[in-house]
Formats: structure tokens, C-alpha cells, sequence
């Protein structure tokens, strides 16, 4: 898929550079979630657990950063990390449509991370092995935050689901609620294939059986049954996105879009 610069930017559209469709897709994932997860901060159910979602958000910040500086360079547009990051509009965004979805409990927020951290950590560790020097070092780095993230996740959707009946029945409603999203995760369009031949990116379809397998034992543990299949809701890597994300964006986007020449 051509990657098209927002309007505001006056900018032609650009053939993609093989690495620009992973640089986009890792750090727009990263940066969506870390920007839903902070809205924790100071609202968390205990301090220990403020403090531990405000540094998986700060890892997926970091992450984030990193990624839109290599997506930047491959655009070759004069456009940094930043300038992706707060002057791009709704529809140039490829995350995925889970990390967009709302904090919703806690239950949610735990159910969302499990299920996006553990096809995080599988997607980061095949693309710390692509032959891209600089995409292989940000996703080694970003393996040992992730495995804590999924760590993390895994840990508190035990004591959720094997916890009290209202604390079960929160996992359930949001297993129920964040499963339509799953499958996006691991669907390959051409600007994947394109990277990966390229030794630039990761086969997500391949991905699957691992993921399943790490979530199913998760589930086993905390006493949860796995949902039942259904359609798939996609479309957030081709910029198709849910309502939710305009409102993560104003929110995020709104002192560097109001006052563009200020030097923080």
C-alpha cells in the first residue's frame, strides 16, 4: 500500500521504502498504546500497579520514538519522529485497531495488553532477526521490555479470572469485547510481503500458532475459557479506523498542533 503524508502537509505521496511500512506499523502500534495506557496514571486500582502501566507505556513511548525516526528516514520527507507523531491526520495511522480501543476497567485494559504484548513480543523477536541492522537493534532492544509487558498481563489476568465472581466476569466481558480485534494482528497485505522479502520486516501470519498457544496457557491458568470465533473487524493498517482513535489523537496531538514552533 503507497503511503500517503497527511493533507495538511502539502506533501506528493512517496513510493515506500521497503522499511517505511514496519517503521510506520511497530511505532504507530507502540505509540497508540502507550498514549491509551497513560491515561492510568494516577487512576490505577493500587500504586504499584500506577507505576507498573506507566513504565510499560514509557517503553512503548521509547519504542515508538525509535521506530518513527527510521520511518521518518525512509520517507525521506524532512518529517522526524515527532512530526509522525503529532502532525500526521487519523487516517494516516497504520496501528492496528486493538491498541486504539478504550481503557474500558481495568479487566479490559489487562485483556488488551495480554493479547497485544504477546504478539507483540513474537512479532519484535522475528524482527530482531531481519537483515535491517537498525530495524533488528530497536526490536532487540524492545524484546526485553515487551516479555515484561506480557509477563505483566499474564500475571494480573490470573488473579482477574481466578479472583472474585465480579472480577471473572469483567475478564470475560473484556476477552469478549477484545477478541474481534485478533485477527488483524496477523494479517500480511502486500506492504508486508514486500518488507519482509526485503529483509526489512516480519511475517505476521506465521506468527499465529505460537500466540495462540502462549495465550491459551494463560487462559488455562486463570481459569477462563478461550471465545468463541468470530468476524474479524480489521482495516486499522490501511488507516481504517474506529471512532476512537480521532479522540486519542486530539487529546495528544492538541499543544503541538496549537503552538507548532514552540522548542520544548
Amino acid at each position: 500500500m503507497p503511503f500517503f503524508p497527511a493533507t495538511a502537509e502539502a506533501m506528493e505521496p512517496v513510493a515506500p521504502h521497503p522499511r517505511l511500512t514496519t517503521a510506520l506499523r511497530f511505532g504507530d502500534d507502540a505509540l497508540i498504546l502507550g498514549q491509551r495506557l497513560s491515561g492510568w496514571c494516577g487512576h490505577a486500582p493500587t500504586l504499584e500497579v500506577d507505576l507498573g502501566l506507566a513504565n510499560i507505556a514509557l517503553d512503548l513511548v521509547g519504542q515508538a520514538t525509535s521506530f518513527l525516526a527510521i520511518a521518518g528516514a525512509a520517507e525521506g520527507q524532512g518529517r522526524d519522529a515527532d512530526r509522525l507523531a503529532f502532525h500526521r491526520d487519523v487516517l494516516d495511522f497504520q496501528n492496528c485497531l486493538l491498541v486504539e480501543q478504550p481503557n474500558g476497567d481495568f479487566a479490559q485494559t489487562i485483556v488488551r495488553q495480554l493479547l497485544f504484548s504477546h504478539w507483540h513480543l513474537l512479532a519484535l523477536t522475528g524482527l530482531a532477526a531481519c537483515a535491517d541492522a537498525e530495524l533488528a537493534a530497536v526490536a532487540a532492544k524492545g524484546v526485553k521490555e515487551v516479555a515484561y509487558h506480557a509477563e505483566f498481563a499474564g500475571e494480573w489476568l490470573v488473579r482477574l479470572g481466578d479472583g472474585t465472581d465480579d472480577s471473572r466476569a469483567r475478564s470475560v466481558a473484556a476477552l469478549d469485547w477484545c477478541w474481534r480485534f485478533v485477527d488483524e494482528l496477523f494479517m500480511d497485505d502486500d506492504s508486508d510481503r514486500a518488507a519482509l522479502a526485503a529483509g526489512a520486516g516480519v511475517g505476521r501470519a506465521a506468527l499465529r500458532p505460537a500466540w495462540d498457544a502462549a495465550i491459551d496457557r494463560v487462559l488455562a491458568e486463570a481459569t477462563l475459557a478461550r471465545p468463541a470465533a468470530r468476524r474479524a473487524v480489521s482495516g486499522g493498517r490501511r488507516g481504517h479506523h474506529s471512532e476512537h482513535l480521532g479522540h486519542v489523537l486530539s487529546e495528544m496531538q492538541f499543544l503541538p498542533r496549537a503552538y507548532p514552533d514552540a522548542k520544548w
